[in-house]
């Protein structure tokens, strides 16, 4: 595991016991409550549990995400202690929607993220529904766009951003966040 960070202390917040490190999700399974991370620099697999994850605003990530974490070793091995970022696996092959196949990018990203809670989703059946705040119609969640998004399952009463699109049979998501990131992103953009 090796610093990321020009800090004397080994990172930004100082602990001298934690490293920022860079890696892809190995795998992750929300049922299990964890997953493991492959740093860039190698050394022993990073174990991130699903309660970091959630610290992040999320309950799942997708396999061969990118992430950046800080971690620190216990005696049972390398521990993810936080996540501070998530970007979408680079190389899925996924399906493209019918209702989003032929639609120009710029369009969908010209929709605006909005807030939205998880009523439910079903990862075997592979699609869920949402309720974007405010609004009674239910928003169609399908896994590929998940996927798409670095997510690989989702809880009920999870906080979301969604760009949401008028699909063949209704209001669909043709992009979803976990909600503190787009906090995030919005904070930074104020400084």
């Amino acid at each position: 595991m090796q610093d990321n960070h020009d800090t004397p202390s080994g990172n930004a917040t100082g602990a001298p016991d934690e490293v920022a490190v860079s890696g892809v999700v190995k795998w992750f399974d929300p049922v299990k409550g964890f997953g493991f991370v492959v740093a860039d620099t190698g050394g022993p697999d990073i174990l991130l549990h699903v309660n970091v994850l959630r610290n992040f605003g999320q309950s799942s990530v997708a396999d061969g995400a990118r992430v950046e974490v800080l971690a620190h070793r216990t005696e049972r091995g390398v521990q993810a202690t936080e996540v501070r970022a998530i970007q979408p696996p680079q190389n899925t092959q996924t399906a493209v929607l019918p209702d989003i196949l032929g639609r120009d990018r710029e369009e969908v990203e010209a929709a605006p993220l909005v807030p939205a809670r998880v009523k439910w989703f079903d990862k075997s059946k592979g699609f869920g529904f949402a309720n974007v705040f405010g609004k009674p119609q239910d928003v169609f969640l399908h896994i590929e766009v998940l996927r798409q998004s670095g997510l690989s399952d989702l809880q009920p009463g999870e906080a979301l951003a969604m760009r949401v699109i008028e699909g063949k049979r209704g209001k669909m998501a043709a992009e979803v966040q976990a909600w503190e990131t787009v906090l995030t992103e919005r904070e930074d953009d104020r400084d």
